[in-house]
């Protein structure tokens, strides 16, 4: 069994914890580095120039939470007239009040045709002046509808000039300055989580078919600089088993998520150990998936 000793640590504590770990049940650990759960660098998709940088390396921040900022001054004065045109009701207004005039004057040549006052042609004009006006006010309609959606276009546009962060996490890197001009996709601000922090390690076959997800599993961290000798654990659980194994080492990806409650930074080197299944040997190769097959043999 692996377990991270400090140079304090004497044989007999070494003992100790190995018998610990035999009585709990649990097989040889598999040494595996940690990393955050999640780690996001963002961009922008669009080249400009950066306004305001209004985050720092080390800061914690929410998720929604405005990092960078390009300069936005013409997008902003774009989106205020088109905001203006998708909200007009005037041409609408005016052309339905002549749609209702020009059917207002439809139905009088209609009553003076009856009674002789009027030509056929002229109410024949008045029913295509009806048409031409409806057709009018379809047409402020749609021109309307076009402003609105031009509007939500160029919104989105605008809103793509800040980036805001996706998760609460903490800022780990910050490639640009105020006032810089950076071109599209350049890498600008990385933010990571590192609670939970994620474990992912090449397990051997024996161990990683008799998993499951949501299995839990026991992590020994790295001691504390100023106790070299005292064991840190923490449980965590298994989040994923990979479905293809890799044939040349006999071994599958297993992941496992545990909580930082040390706060450690990512890139520790920790053992993890899995429970052994009943009437397990210890030896994790000895560990068989198929019960059928045991029973047979």
């Amino acid at each position: 069994m692996k377990v991270f000793a400090g140079n304090g640590l004497s044989a007999f504590c070494l003992a100790t914890a190995l018998a610990a770990m035999a009585s709990a049940g649990l097989g040889e650990g598999i040494e595996g580095i940690t990393r955050p759960s999640e780690d996001i660098t963002l961009s922008f998709t669009r080249s400009g120039q950066i306004r305001e940088v209004l985050v720092k390396e080390g800061d914690q921040v929410k998720a929604g939470q405005v990092l960078v900022q390009q300069d936005d001054a013409a997008e902003q004065a774009q989106l205020e007239q088109l905001k203006a045109q998708a909200e007009d009701m005037i041409r609408i207004k005016a052309a339905e009040a002549q749609t209702e005039q020009k059917k207002v004057d439809l139905k009088k040549l209609q009553q003076a045709a009856e009674r002789g006052a009027a030509t056929e042609l002229e109410v024949e004009h008045a029913r295509l002046d009806v048409t031409i006006a409806e057709l009018s006010t379809e047409l402020a309609k749609f021109e309307r509808d076009q402003a609105r959606g031009k509007y939500k276009e160029t919104k989105l546009l605008v809103d793509r000039m800040r980036l805001e962060s996706p998760i609460a996490g903490k800022v780990e890197q910050v490639n640009v300055e105020r006032g810089e001009s950076i071109d599209a996709l350049k890498e600008v601000v990385r933010v990571v989580k590192i609670d939970p922090l994620w474990i992912e390690m090449p397990a051997p076959r024996g161990v990683a078919d008799v998993l499951s997800c949501g299995q839990t599993a026991r992590v020994e961290f790295p001691p504390a600089p100023l106790s070299p000798g005292e064991k840190r654990y923490a449980e965590g659980k298994v989040t994923y088993i990979a479905a293809v194994a890799d044939s040349a080492s006999e071994t599958r990806t297993v992941r496992v998520e545990v909580p930082n409650r040390f706060s450690r930074p990512a890139g520790d080197r920790v053992m993890v150990f899995f429970p052994q299944p009943p009437g397990h040997s210890g030896d994790p190769k000895a560990v068989s998936p198929n019960k059928n097959q045991d029973k047979k043999e």
